[in-house]
Parts: C-alpha cells; structure tokens; sequence
C-alpha cells in the first residue's frame, strides 16, 4: 500500500469533498476508536459511505483503517483493483475462492489485520441498499467477534451519503451527511444476542434523526 498516495489522497480529495462540498456531522466522535485493534460497524448506502468514515477519523488513524470490501467487484478491473487496494485500502473478501483453498477461511484476512492492530470497517449489510433503508445485517460481525472477543465493536448509523451518491448513480448531488456513533457493543456475547444487540443500536442511533431528515 503506498501511504504517502493514500495520504495524498484523502487530505486533498476526500477531506474538502466530505468537509465542503457535501458537509458532515459527527454526534458523538469521542466514541471512535482511537487506534486499534478496533472494528467499526456501519450501514451502507453509498460508495461515498467508506470515504467519510476514513474522513472522520482522520489523516493520523489513516495508516490503520482497513475497510472490508468484496473482492469480486473490486478485484476485477486492474485501475479498480490498484485504486481500492493502494490507496483505499480495502481487505478484499472473495469467500468463494478462499473456501476452495485448503486450510483458509474466509475472515482470515480480516484477523490479520486486526491481529497488526488495524482498525477494521464493516458493512454488515453486504452491499449498498436503496438511498436511506437498512437491510437486515448479515452475521459476519457476530463471527468476527467470536474469533476477538477481546475487541470493541463500534457502530455508526449514517444518512445523507444514499441521496448524495446512490447505488447506480455515478453524478454526486450535495447532500449533508449525519453521522452517529454508539457506544461499544458487548464482543463476548453470543451471535444471536450480539446481532440483537447491534439491531437495537443501529435503531436507537437512527431515531436521533429528525423526521423531517428522512424527507
């Protein structure tokens, strides 16, 4: 991963997108990890929702921040793969093959990263849904936590980023973001009361947006 690139990046790209054009608002900030190892949880609208993430943690955790990404989208194309590997610095998840190698599993690369103390971003939903609806979360981060449970879980509702760039579109519209972090989930419960847990969050984080927010 060339660092001095991503830096690059995301201080003269990312950072005056996020901070300008489109604006965004933290509640809660203090709650983000402050290095890791550190998994951050988050619902999914928008290619954009990545960005702002690694935005609001700043330039100094950077180095650190790994987002979970699916391998057979953007692994496929040489300019995607070099983009979202070198500068994004997605731990690309291709369980399909991973399950056919012998001996791997397909959260081993996610391990690894939190075992060199990244902070890992997850998108429990799978993929990005309709602009400002959550979809039922898939358990990966319920397994995750069984391999550590000794690491916090952080979620993080956000809106805004679905109407900015939705799936599908590829014109940004100025949109502002709203972004709201939770307090650290409990890792060693078990997977159906941890994903309980995590529902509830996401739903009491979501509730803090005005009603008219959703209009």
């Amino acid at each position: 991963m060339n660092q001095i690139l991503r830096i690059a990046f995301f201080a003269l790209i990312v950072r005056p997108l996020m901070m300008i054009v489109l604006g965004t608002n933290v509640r809660r900030g203090e709650l983000l990890p402050s290095s890791g190892p550190a998994i951050i949880v988050a619902n999914h609208n928008s290619h954009l929702d990545v960005f702002a993430l690694m935005n609001v943690l700043g330039l100094k955790r950077l180095p650190s921040v790994r987002p979970v990404a699916a391998a057979d989208y953007f692994m496929t194309r040489r300019l995607r793969r070099w983009f979202a590997t070198r500068i994004v610095g997605i731990i690309p998840i291709d369980r399909s093959k991973i399950r056919r190698e012998k001996g791997k599993h397909p959260l081993d690369p996610i391990s690894e990263v939190l075992e060199k103390e990244g902070i890992v971003l997850l998108f429990p939903e799978g993929t990005r849904g309709e602009p400002e609806k959550m979809d039922e979360f898939q358990t990966g981060v319920a397994h995750i936590a069984r391999r550590h449970p000794e690491i916090p879980i952080t979620p993080v509702f956000m809106h805004g980023l679905g109407k900015a760039l939705p799936k599908g579109e590829a014109l940004l519209v100025p949109f502002f973001c709203d972004m709201f972090v939770g307090k650290p989930l409990n890792s060693q419960l078990k997977k159906r009361e941890l994903m309980n847990q995590l529902s509830v969050s996401m739903d009491e984080l979501a509730a803090e947006l005005p009603v008219e927010a959703w209009n």
